[in-house]
């Protein structure tokens, strides 16, 4: 299906973008409505994946049976066997009457299961059976039932690596997986991104009956569109409601107004891009936490001592009054001797570029003369550095100052207990 044929499905799901691999989503996911057949959509946080179960039960032969959306991740381990296949009176402490749960008050129609990647191991096995049979148990009943349910799930976590670790049944993720769904993150749509701006500028200016909607300076369009966006579509909305609220003296959003609100395009470097934002879905771990903040690190590091050479290759001698009233040549910043045999009167300075960074040493050196010292810091002591700055200018909130960082909280707090900062 082209992108022509795909405009009414955008428009009754407002649904804005045109890039192919959002086209191909959806084209995948109506040809598959028509089936019984399982889904499983993955993609990071934020991206929209709620809207392709909708659309899959809304042109699917179920469309006039009940369809329920579950986040697994927000139901309590305790309580989400009672939840998805229902309990008996009395099968635990407050279960004051029978429960029917989702399977059974789905039947014939479609359940999307979100974030299904949080399911428990337990849970995991009696949702394998449903998939295979029909079948399922009440909590507290040895009676069983059937039900005939379409199954859509997503995640946001990297499956195969939670099958590594024992936490996701391979079994389970096969039967799952049948049709694979993939929703773009925000930063690889290109043009879509100023095209949902622009949507959410109106949306929020016909909202607040607001005069005139915030736009974009060519400038900053760039920017937004070279941004990695962690937190993608609903990262995008958020920006711009605050951009359009709190913007009195103009409505034109250029790259300083963007950094205002610490959107700052991708790092260029030699040979390529660093990406800054956040780690995506699959990539999420500490080590590359930590790795990543090394790696920014370490090309601060090359800037400076680059700036420096660069610096020491510009300098040019001055005239300097020394202490006998004869006149002598000083560099700065270079590395300055006296050749062995000359006078303190006629000594003719060495310029050694190799050291750009220490004092110059010379016995009859001015206080007139610059004295540079490369202050060397450890991996450890640069990466405290950085958080206690982040904390300082957030004021404590750790949370934001783990947002400024690009890690998790999880990491700063056990940073912050490392390096003995409690007490910010």
């Amino acid at each position: 299906m082209n992108a022509k044929d795909l405009q009414p499905i955008k428009q009754r799901y407002n649904i804005v973008g045109n890039c192919e691999a959002l086209n191909h989503a959806l084209d995948t996911a109506l040809q598959v409505a028509k089936t019984d057949l399982s889904v499983l959509i993955t993609g990071e946080s934020g991206v929209g994946k709620e809207i392709i179960p909708r659309l899959i039960h809304d042109n699917s032969l179920r469309r006039l049976r009940k369809y329920f959306a579950i986040n697994c991740g927000s139901i309590p381990e305790g309580t989400i066997d009672s939840e998805l296949f229902g309990h008996e009176k009395g099968a635990f402490t407050g279960a004051i009457g029978e429960h029917e749960g989702y399977f059974g008050a789905a039947d014939g129609g479609t359940l999307f299961l979100d974030e299904v990647g949080e399911l428990p191991l337990s849970t995991q096995a009696r949702l394998l059976r449903v998939l295979e049979s029909g079948e399922y148990i009440r909590v507290g009943s040895s009676e069983v039932r059937k039900t005939n349910v379409r199954i859509v799930a997503a995640t946001n976590v990297n499956i195969q690596a939670a099958i590594r670790d024992g936490k996701f049944r391979e079994d389970l993720f096969y039967r799952l997986n049948t049709i694979p769904i993939k929703m773009p993150p925000l930063r690889e749509r290109g043009d879509d991104i100023i095209l949902l701006f622009k949507k959410f500028a109106m949306e929020i200016a016909a909202k607040y009956q607001m005069p005139e909607r915030i736009t974009l300076s060519p400038d900053a369009e760039e920017v937004m569109k070279r941004y990695k966006w962690p937190g993608n579509i609903r990262q995008l909305k958020n920006l711009t409601e605050q951009m359009s609220i709190l913007m009195r003296d103009t409505r034109v959003v250029t790259p300083e107004v963007l950094s205002e609100y610490e959107i700052w395009p991708t790092i260029e470097e030699k040979g390529g891009l660093v990406r800054v934002g956040r780690m995506g879905a699959d990539d999420h771990n500490y080590a590359s936490e930590r790795e990543l903040l090394f790696q920014m690190i370490n090309a601060l590091h090359r800037e400076v001592s680059d700036l420096k050479q660069q610096l020491s290759s510009m300098s040019v001698p001055h005239t300097y009054p020394s202490s006998h009233g004869i006149t002598r040549p000083a560099v700065v910043p270079m590395d300055v001797t006296d050749a062995p045999s000359a006078s303190p009167t006629t000594a003719t300075p060495y310029i050694t570029p190799q050291r750009p960074a220490e004092p110059i040493a010379h016995h009859d050196a001015t206080p007139f003369a610059e004295e540079y010292v490369e202050e060397t810091l450890s991996i450890e002591e640069q990466e405290k550095r950085l958080i206690i700055k982040a904390l300082e200018k957030n004021h404590g909130r750790r949370k934001k100052a783990a947002e400024e960082l690009h890690i998790s909280e999880r990491t700063l707090y056990r940073k912050i207990k490392e390096y003995g900062l409690e007490e910010m």
